[in-house]
């Protein structure tokens, strides 16, 4: 797939290069947090998983304590709800806070003591965003991106590591307490007097209108992308959620018009057109935010049960194909990043990228009609003679360009021999051997403090690999209704689409971040804010040294009549810092390095083999360094069945001969001391 903002580039890099000399390159100042030595962390005694720690250890990465705190609390534009609602949410049916320590690290968000940077104490990750003067409380790219393992009372934190977060479920769980203090009186009461108190809120109506918008938002989230397969801990269909939200937000009120005449939806229980009108009561052609939170108010009143089934049916796309959460270092220096290679790095790609996560982290879309075409909607390509929209956002492009650049410093993590313990040199040095053998011709080699470093992002068709497709193939396959960008076009690798009634989800991103990016944010007056984008968009551009290039490997390459078809891929990266990355495969169906190496028990295998678990436990973080990966069994955490849609275990099993090289060749199956051999290598990456 082509690159995020190639057309952007072509089209405005001569405008930002003259106006970038006359605006010069001196942008905001960033605050630098205090430099904790713990950068913040804190302990924890015993949680309901077993799992207990009582001094925190960080590893040599590349950043220091500032630097770890900086990407912490850093904001992106992301907007939950707003900031006092979450101060003082109680759970649901249960008057302790939402936001205790022990509660979010139930879900495994890490806890933080409070510092210059996060006086409330925020979990990592959690942080007060403000947008058009109102605050929130939002999610910063630390929070899916910190992982932390836990060995003999020592917790260990990665940053740029996966994070163990179960997304799906506290997103859930935020929905019932809302809808709870809402219902229950003695709750709401307790909870306007607090909310009132911190002095944003003028009255209890106040407070009672926005705890009935967010309650509806985060519901109609939770069912939007609910799931046949849940997530558990460390997985989330980030793409499947994206997705979603930019459907949502590119419906307009004609399509949906349209939809609630279908009989496909509403069956023989037609709508009149008076019904329809009061629906559709002070709307524009581009629904706002606030007009969308009234229309859905009126259909969830209109419309059956079953009716609003359907049409979240049409409208969107299931969200049913969690995949574990990308580390981050050496993200900076790749061609092509995400599972499958979707987003290219070159150029404004970073940018791109970025900005499609905040959108899919509650990022505020104020996308509206513009009252005429302007610098922005020509950047962004959108055709003269159609309804021209506005695609103002609370995203932070001036932020996402500085958190790119902030990793180009970031690392990877060390063996901590003293604490996880000796690798036994002999064994790596036979592993290595296996490694040159099995695994280099896909994942390669680097210095991981080389700043020149360059990564390949070897593709793989899933077809040859074996693993489980779900991820890819709703890359390619999910569909949606263009709305406002209906007969636009978007530029792709193989030539410009045009935007059907219906189009490639894809395709509808990759539009659709392109006219947020082109977009100056509303929060600053007009001089500056078009100041402060110029020099943002050129800096992001012209400090990227990764250029772009032509994916490489085994796959399908795209064509005019298959335009996402390269998408149908694995990525191979390079595995540096790959023991602190369980579990393992995109969709964290394996739960240690020992068990990637053992091939998946099909049937008619004998009994006595050895083969990887088709069940196991996931949500603790206390670490195996023998098999090396988290605690799979022994507690009560989320059971991973890899027998669920999406969950599939099967597939690159190189080291157990099951599945073929890049050349053809099929390997003999590794013995269990080669596997242990392989496995110490494997530590010192």
């Amino acid at each position: 797939m082509k690159q995020y903002f190639l057309s952007l580039e072509k089209r405005f890099l001569f405008f930002i290069s003259a106006l970038f000399l006359l605006t010069g390159i001196l942008s905001a100042c960033t605050l630098i947090p205090d430099g904790d030595s713990d950068r913040g962390a804190t302990t924890v005694k015993q949680d309901s998983f077993g799992d207990s720690y009582t001094q925190i250890k960080y590893l040599e990465q590349g950043w220091s304590n500032a630097d770890s705190l900086w990407f912490y609390t850093t904001t992106q534009g992301s907007n939950l709800m707003p900031y006092d609602f979450f101060m003082v949410l109680e759970k649901a049916g249960d008057s302790k806070l939402f936001r205790s320590d022990e509660n979010m690290n139930f879900y495994r968000y890490l806890p933080q003591k409070a510092t210059s940077s996060n006086p409330d104490a925020l979990p990592v990750g959690w942080v007060k965003d403000s947008y058009e003067g109102k605050e929130y409380v939002g999610l910063t790219c630390a929070a899916c991106h910190t992982g932390q393992i836990n060995y003999n009372g020592v917790g260990i934190r990665i940053d740029g590591g996966p994070a163990s977060a179960d997304m799906e479920e506290i997103m859930k769980d935020i929905a019932k307490a809302l809808q709870y203090t809402r219902a229950n009186e003695e709750t709401r009461n307790r909870f306007v007097k607090n909310v009132l108190a911190s002095g944003n809120y003028k009255s209890e109506s106040e407070v009672l209108f926005d705890l009935e918008k967010y309650e509806q938002r985060l519901t109609s989230y939770t069912i939007i992308n609910r799931s046949s397969t849940p997530y558990g801990y460390a997985r989330l269909d980030a793409f499947g959620r994206i997705y979603n939200r930019v459907l949502e937000h590119l419906i307009n009120e004609r399509e949906l018009r349209e939809l609630l005449r279908d009989r496909k939806i509403m069956r023989d229980d037609q709508l009149s057109d008076q019904e329809l009108d009061k629906i559709m009561q002070d709307t524009d052609k581009v629904l706002s935010g606030e007009q969308r939170d009234h229309v859905v108010e009126r259909l969830s009143k209109t419309l059956t049960k079953w009716q609003l089934g359907r049409l979240r049916k049409e409208l969107f796309n299931p969200a049913d194909a969690p995949v574990s959460y990308p580390f981050l270092w050496d993200i900076p220096q790749h061609d092509y990043v995400q599972w499958n290679g979707l987003a290219a790095n070159a150029g404004l790609g970073p940018v791109g990228r970025n900005t499609g996560e905040v959108i899919g982290v509650f990022g505020t879309l104020d996308w509206q009609e513009a009252k005429r075409s302007n610098l922005s909607t020509l950047i962004g390509g959108q055709a003269s003679g159609i309804t021209q929209v506005s695609f103002a956002s609370s995203v932070d492009v001036h932020n996402l360009r500085k958190i790119e650049s902030h990793l180009q410093k970031l690392q990877s993590p060390v063996w901590p021999q003293d604490i996880l313990g000796s690798i036994d040199q002999q064994r790596a040095s036979r592993g290595e051997s296996i490694f040159n053998e099995y695994c280099v011709s896909c994942h390669a080699r680097i210095d991981r403090a080389d700043p020149e470093r360059r990564i390949i992002a070897n593709m793989s068709k899933v077809s040859a690999v074996g693993t489980d497709p779900r991820m890819s193939e709703n890359s390619i396959n999910a569909q949606g209704y263009s709305g406002i960008l209906r007969n636009q076009y978007v530029g792709l690798e193989v030539g410009d689409i045009l935007l059907d009634r219906k189009a490639p989800v894809a395709a509808l991103l990759t539009k659709a971040t392109l006219n947020v990016v082109a977009t100056p944010g509303p929060d600053n007056w007009f001089f500056q804010r078009w100041a402060d984008w110029i020099v943002n968009i050129s800096k992001a551009f012209f400090h990227n040294e990764i250029k772009a290039s032509i994916k490489q490997g085994n796959y399908d390459p795209d064509t005019t009549a298959s335009p996402l078809a390269s998408l149908k891929a694995d990525t191979a990266r390079s595995l540096k810092g790959i023991w602190a990355t369980a579990p393992y495969l995109h969709n964290g169906s394996v739960p240690t390095l020992y068990d990637l190496l053992l091939p998946k028990k099909r049937e008619g295998d004998p009994e006595e083999g050895e083969y990887r678990p088709d069940q196991f436990e996931v949500g603790s973080r206390e670490f195996d360094p023998v098999k090396v990966g988290l605690k799979s069994s022994g507690y009560q955490g989320f059971t991973f069945d890899t027998s669920l849609r999406s969950n599939s275990n099967a597939g690159h099993e190189y080291a157990s001969g099951k599945t073929a090289q890049a050349n053809g060749k099929v390997l003999e199956p590794l013995t269990k001391d080669e596997r242990l051999d392989l496995l110490e290598y494997l530590k010192t990456l």
